[in-house]
């Protein structure tokens, strides 16, 4: 009787495990896309493959040839946003536990500092639009500051990205801000997900690569794409192809 019940506890927790968590794949590789311009473009480059709701954005496996074997890699549309991105990216790695994530997407350049199309290999995130008004704003900037540790990536071709920090804010660049950015952080680039994404992996343990392309360029002066959102999404374009086109020399970096 006793061998009867602990077998019956067995499977009833077996089917509990089972039905809080239906599907627990793993991946080595979790390819992270932000906005959903930037996800159309996806979607573009992969119109037949099976895409799956979450309660975030949706997702697909994809087979990729990485150092001449194919690898089964996930394809996940976080959200746009700091929200979005933090959330996400913790909803990834507790569901796919992947050994890497790569974010590709886009970031505003500045102007004189990046050109239009380059891509960024991030090394910092600097969430800079906190506002403090019973204290000093800079700790709370520090303290979500992100230092990403890429001593895992191989060495890849120097060319094909500059190596920077990167500037975070749940709003576009303001040109009036440019300048402070410059001057204060070293900047050349700024978007709106990165610094989340960066602090939720910190705290995770997790490998992560930020590749993010320039869409269009802001200075004191203006932004070319400010009232002109054509510019955006055809920079948009450009950028994603470019990322998901050179994503296989930068998987084969991930060791």
């Amino acid at each position: 009787m006793v061998t009867h019940m602990k077998i019956l506890f067995t499977l009833l927790f077996a089917l509990l495990v089972l039905q809080c968590n239906p599907e627990s794949p793993t991946t080595d590789k979790l390819i992270l896309i932000s906005a959903n311009a930037e996800w159309r473009v996806v979607k573009a480059t992969f119109p037949i493959e099976q895409y799956t709701p979450t309660p975030w954005g949706e997702y697909f496996e994809k087979e990729m040839t990485v150092n001449n074997n194919p690898e089964k890699v996930i394809f996940f549309h976080g959200g746009w946003g700091k929200i979005a991105a933090a959330g996400s990216a913790q909803y990834a790695i507790d569901r796919w536990q992947p050994q890497y994530i790569i974010n590709l997407g886009t970031c505003g350049g500045f102007e004189g500092d990046i050109k239009r199309f380059q891509t960024v290999l991030v090394d910092k995130t600097i969430v800079y639009d906190i506002e403090e008004a019973m204290g000093d704003a800079q700790q709370a900037i520090e303290d979500y500051t992100t230092t990403l540790d890429l001593s895992w990536l191989a060495p890849v071709d120097t060319s094909r990205a500059v190596r920077s920090l990167l500037v975070s804010a749940d709003r576009d660049l303001r040109p009036a801000d440019i300048p402070r950015l410059r001057e204060k952080y070293h900047a050349i680039a700024g978007d709106w997900e990165t610094g989340a994404i960066a602090y939720t992996c910190a705290r995770n343990k997790q490998k992560l690569l930020i590749l993010r392309g320039v869409s269009d360029l802001v200075s004191p002066a203006g932004a070319e794409a400010y009232g002109n959102e054509k510019v955006f999404i055809e920079g948009t374009e450009v950028v994603m192809k470019k990322l998901l086109r050179e994503l296989p020399v930068w998987m084969e970096g991930c060791k």
